[in-house]
């Protein structure tokens, strides 16, 4: 288990994640994104699933044409943890262009 971070925490967080949000209601960090197309949003996709996979940390991922969401959230701890930190990162790091 993981420990829920604080609304000061997230906040904090949030700051160093361009595009990011939270969620309250279930506990999560959104980002809703555009991609440049359709194909580069599915590469983005997969890569993401690359790195999730190996920390065996799995975002919540909504592609519709173009516009990928995807929604970080500690689900065992119903909150919002270090790992979804990273894991946003690691997103927005993946990101295509």
């Amino acid at each position: 288990m993981s420990t829920a971070l604080s609304a000061e925490a997230i906040a904090s967080a949030l700051q160093d994640l361009p595009g990011w949000a939270y969620d309250p209601g279930p506990p999560a960090l959104v980002l809703e994104v555009k991609a440049p197309t359709f194909p580069e949003g599915i590469e983005w996709v997969r890569r993401v699933a690359e790195y999730a996979e190996s920390v065996g940390h799995h975002p919540d991922i909504d592609i519709r044409w173009r516009t990928v969401t995807f929604r970080c959230s500690t689900h065992s701890d119903g909150a919002v943890t270090d790992k979804d930190v990273t894991l946003a990162a690691e997103i927005n790091r993946r990101a295509p262009g």
